[in-house]
């Protein structure tokens, strides 16, 4: 690899809505020879005031599925082979801090991300969307 990573970020419980996300993350690491990473965020629900409804083991049920789901999603988009060299990463907590966050320890060189439904007061992107494009030290390509 040669360049700085390409870091994509996408929500599995979107199922099938970031398939264009990953397969431009995965067109854009290619032009480039980049190493191709890819994370999801699972909420702490042991840091939420629901998180006493919660077993004690059910937040490592949760990254346990979330990295089960999110491999099976890159692999769909881009073949078993591709997907072999992806890094998986199944961060929790705030999505755009944990984005912001793996984008800065792999010193990414360009984040992807999708643009979902906004609400009224963010018209243009989504929140989390937003909060990247806006703090983010790298660039940011975001898929509608």
């Amino acid at each position: 690899m040669t360049s700085r990573p390409v870091l994509c970020a996408v929500d599995i419980s979107n199922k099938d809505k970031d398939k264009e996300v990953l397969a431009l993350a995965h067109r854009m690491a290619a032009l480039d020879d980049a190493q191709l990473d890819v994370i999801t965020v699972v909420p702490d629900f042991g840091m939420s005031v629901v998180g006493g409804f919660f077993e004690p083991h059910h937040h490592e049920k949760a990254v346990a599925e979330a990295q089960r789901l999110l491999s099976e999603a890159v692999e769909s988009v881009i073949g078993p082979d591709a997907n072999a060299n992806v890094r998986h990463i199944v961060a929790t907590g705030t999505a755009y801090e944990e984005i912001l966050k793996a984008a800065n320890l792999a010193n990414s060189g360009l984040i992807v991300i999708g643009a979902q439904k906004p609400d009224f007061k963010d018209y243009l992107l989504g929140p989390n969307a937003s909060r990247v494009v806006r703090h983010s030290d790298c660039s940011v390509l975001v898929v509608r």
